[in-house]
């Protein structure tokens, strides 16, 4: 794989639909699926995995951009609203991210602008799904 970042996850099987899965730094997740619409299951479905991976890594991004330009966030709350095709294999075609960003003092023109770039350049997760999905974000700012 050369000079690229690599990293690996390794998943076991626990039965039924359920996987563990274990990143390189020993912290794990339990993925799974019901049997049938409306069966117990535990753990993350793959596809809300996948929403989950977008709004963390678009709100990692944002408070380290938010850092930088100095804006006093206190705290980032994000829900996350996907909509798929009804058809396998089931893509996600429309992503909502509402993001609620806490602090003191925080211009939204400077908020808007971390949001973005997270979206738009360094989301990786963003960057590989956009392709087939359409993201759309909102904001609001809470003053601490």
């Amino acid at each position: 794989m050369g000079d690229r970042p690599t990293t690996t996850v390794d998943l076991s099987w626990e039965g039924g639909l359920k996987f563990s899965a274990k990143d390189a730094y020993d912290h794990h997740v339990a993925v799974d699926a019901p049997a049938a619409n409306g069966d117990a299951f535990d753990g993350f479905k793959p596809g809300e995995l996948l929403l989950t991976s977008l709004a963390a890594c678009s709100g990692i991004d944002a408070v380290g951009i938010l850092r930088k330009q100095r804006q006093e966030v206190t705290g980032i709350d994000i829900r996350i609203t996907g909509a798929q095709n009804p058809d396998p294999p089931w893509t996600w075609e429309e992503v909502d991210l509402h993001y609620v960003v806490r602090g003191r003092g925080l211009k939204m023109p400077s908020v808007e602008r971390a949001i973005h770039l997270s979206e738009t350049m360094y989301c990786s997760v963003g960057a590989t799904i956009g392709a087939v999905t359409e993201i759309r974000s909102t904001i609001e700012i809470v003053e601490d």
